[in-house]
């Protein structure tokens, strides 16, 4: 089967073409922007990739069109010319599901955050014990090199993501996935460009946990309002906490890369690894509590941790020059920008931080949770926004920071502030959703300069 692939540059997307490639299938695709690492792990791949979406591509002799949700009706002509003439067209989800994941034991990973860390948490866990998962994750996992891959194991792991499949199944596109374990890490208001509030998302959640079978387990956090409200309307599998007061799977830190594990009391070791900060932490117990459902012993899953490596663009050392190091991370919402920073702090200790954000997802950009942003900044020394195309006034939103923040629409001048503010020993913490201008390098390269 030929299949083109509309979106292929997005993580999700890009996981799906590597799925169906190892499959057998032959994968081209297409995307209006490119950049690493997807791009990178597409080439290796040997997958074609065409730029942009001209009406031309639907005489490439696909026998399905799958269609990624960057793709709107009346904006690519593309998808016009496949409507108008009658070509077959398919979800990412729906075709997943359909050829892959029907046949499996799926382990999915859904929350606000985490999902993409967590998921290729449990991934290794499993493949360190020998179980040989597939697995499609929205990120690049350093123990595997790439972000997803197809075997004939049984096992699937899979970041289920409550954003919806495409323009013609506004669904989540968790729903399609059908878990016989599901972890529900967190869930907090987000994508508010589709979601009017955190009951609209719940109810999804509750979707999803109503796909789960009696003889499946919802792993869920036991510390989140949120959690408890969607488990409360019905739940019909087992049902294990994590990181919530007094019940389930508990972590308790004993130093800054270490965390002894129990569950209801009884201890089962202690994980001492490379990550730092109480989100990894949680992270960590959903996937040794999933991955104990599917047999794997608490035990094992610790010791596989101890060789986790993390994910690419999650605290990501881009370089260090001249004494300052700079960092690469997805963190896009406000509490995410609160938990990276914190687990930075507690590496680095009194080192100055200076966070380098754009605020690039659709509920960032449309200003949802601006006033929330400064407050998730206080554990940086130094702040600086890049605020172009944004609808709603960085500099106001940072004012409660004052002379530590610093906004500029302009990613030249921006990279200039940063580095005329930055000394040896400082940490440059760059965070976005996307490829920042290619920030890290330009940083990297004018730090280098006198």
């Amino acid at each position: 089967m030929h299949i083109h692939i509309l979106g292929i540059c997005g993580t999700f997307m890009g996981g799906i073409a590597v799925i169906a490639k190892q499959a057998g299938h032959t994968v081209t695709g297409c995307d209006a922007q490119v950049y690493p690492p997807m791009s990178t792990q597409l080439q290796e791949q040997g997958i074609g990739l065409s730029e942009g979406f001209g009406a031309e591509q639907a005489d490439i002799g696909a026998d399905v069109f799958v269609i990624g949700n960057v793709v709107s009706r009346g904006k690519q002509p593309l998808m016009e010319e496949i409507l108008n003439r009658g070509l077959p067209y398919v979800s990412g989800p729906q075709w997943l599901y359909e050829n892959v994941l029907k046949d499996k034991w799926v382990l999915a990973v859904a929350g606000t955050h985490g999902k993409t860390t967590t998921s290729a948490m449990l991934a290794w866990i499993l493949e360190d014990a020998k179980l040989d998962p597939g697995y499609l994750v929205g990120g690049v996992p350093v123990n595997f090199g790439v972000s997803a891959r197809l075997t004939d194991s049984p096992f699937f792991v899979i970041e289920a993501d409550e954003y919806d499949t495409a323009f013609f199944d506004k669904r989540s596109k968790f729903v399609h996935y059908r878990p016989r374990t599901a972890i529900l890490n967190n869930l907090e208001y987000d994508h508010a460009d589709i979601f009017p509030d955190l009951a609209a998302i719940e109810t999804q959640f509750h979707h999803l946990v109503r796909t789960v079978p009696g003889n499946g387990l919802v792993v869920a956090n036991g510390g989140q309002a949120s959690l408890d409200r969607v488990l409360a309307r019905g739940c019909w599998s087992g049902v294990e906490y994590f990181a919530g007061p007094e019940r389930g799977w508990q972590a308790t830190a004993a130093g800054a890369q270490a965390f002894d594990v129990a569950l209801d009391g009884q201890g089962f070791g202690r994980v001492d690894w490379e990550l730092v900060g109480e989100h990894n932490r949680q992270n960590a117990l959903a996937a040794i509590a999933a991955a104990r459902h599917v047999g794997v012993s608490p035990q094992v899953a610790i010791d596989g941790l101890g060789r986790f490596r993390n994910v690419k663009r999650r605290l990501e050392v881009r370089g260090t020059v001249n004494g300052v190091t700079v960092y690469d991370d997805f963190a896009h919402h406000p509490t995410a920008i609160e938990t990276t920073l914190a687990g930075l702090r507690s590496r680095v200790g009194d080192a100055r931080i200076l966070a380098v954000l754009e605020p690039r997802s659709n509920t960032m950009k449309l200003g949802t949770l601006k006033d929330q942003l400064a407050g998730s900044l206080t554990g940086a020394d130094r702040v600086f926004c890049y605020a172009k195309d944004l609808g709603w006034d960085a500099a106001a939103a940072l004012a409660p920071l004052a002379a530590k923040a610093t906004t500029d629409d302009d990613l030249d001048a921006l990279v200039e502030a940063v580095a005329a503010a930055a000394r040896p020993g400082d940490h440059i913490l760059v965070m976005s959703n996307g490829g920042f201008g290619g920030i890290h390098g330009k940083l990297l390269e004018r730090l280098a300069r006198p």
